[in-house]
């Protein structure tokens, strides 16, 4: 009862295959890869940013170093 050896491997792959379609596998692996580098980059983009709200902006004046304004827009719903 130990593990499968490569002709097991073989038959399950031929019967995935005729059950499935080549096509379909094809697709299914183009479609996987690309979520797996979509997951990439943005773990790259997280951590190379901080994260930052995008309905607020701040700005700092050159006279006074403690004074910040805001300015506060509305979140659209679309």
């Amino acid at each position: 009862m130990g593990t499968f050896s490569i002709w097991h491997w073989l038959i399950v792959l031929l019967i995935v295959a005729l059950v499935f379609g080549t096509k379909k596998l094809r697709n299914m692996g183009e479609d996987l890869g690309s979520a797996v580098k979509g997951f990439k980059k943005g773990m790259a983009d997280a951590a190379g940013e901080p994260a930052k709200p995008e309905a607020v902006t701040q700005e700092r004046h050159q006279d006074d170093e403690n004074t910040i304004d805001v300015q506060a827009k509305e979140k659209s719903d679309t």
